[in-house]
């Protein structure tokens, strides 16, 4: 099934974010190789396509896990997480209808 996970940035977090973000992502290639990656993005804290220092508030990763449980364990371990980058995750099973 697919789980959307919705995570917020604690306040000031580009620095963190650039440090973990080869982590980060090397995991969310992995996801995509295997065929289970939906959508990955930041959320830009402005109304702009690259924000620069105003950074970013939080990210959607939307994947195929074969429970909510493994979709959790999958988040906790999220450098970013680990790097202090999120202050808050929520992840909900996600129906795709479209495209």
């Amino acid at each position: 099934m697919w789980y959307a996970i919705i995570s917020e940035d604690v306040e000031n977090s580009l620095e963190k974010r650039k440090k973990a973000r080869p982590a980060h992502l090397e995991r969310l290639h992995k996801l995509c190789n295997d065929g289970r990656l939906l959508i990955a993005g930041p959320h830009p804290t402005i109304d702009s396509e690259d924000p620069g220092s105003a950074g970013f508030s939080g990210s959607l990763v939307v994947a195929e896990f074969d429970c909510l449980k493994s979709a959790e364990d999958w988040a906790a371990k999220d450098p970013y997480m680990i790097a202090g980058v999120y202050t808050n995750v929520t992840i909900k099973p996600f129906k795709k209808v479209l495209p």
